[in-house]
């Protein structure tokens, strides 16, 4: 009976699988890839921070 209903139209016998999936995406939409993108631009910007530091400002030589 199991076999049967599985391949009726309209079941959903990989519903598990596409809820876990969903909460896989969802995991990494709204938690890790934040926590990634703002590392990355904070990083850069620090990068960028300590190359002035050590070379000086942007902008034209002598002013």
């Amino acid at each position: 009976m199991s076999d049967r209903q599985a391949t009726e139209p309209g079941s959903t016998p990989h519903a598990p699988r596409r809820r876990r999936e969903l909460t896989y995406f969802l995991i990494l939409a709204f938690g890790i890839w934040p926590v990634v993108a703002v590392g990355a631009v904070g990083g850069y910007g620090f990068l960028v921070w300590m190359y002035q530091l050590v070379s000086g400002p942007p902008g034209p030589a002598g002013h």
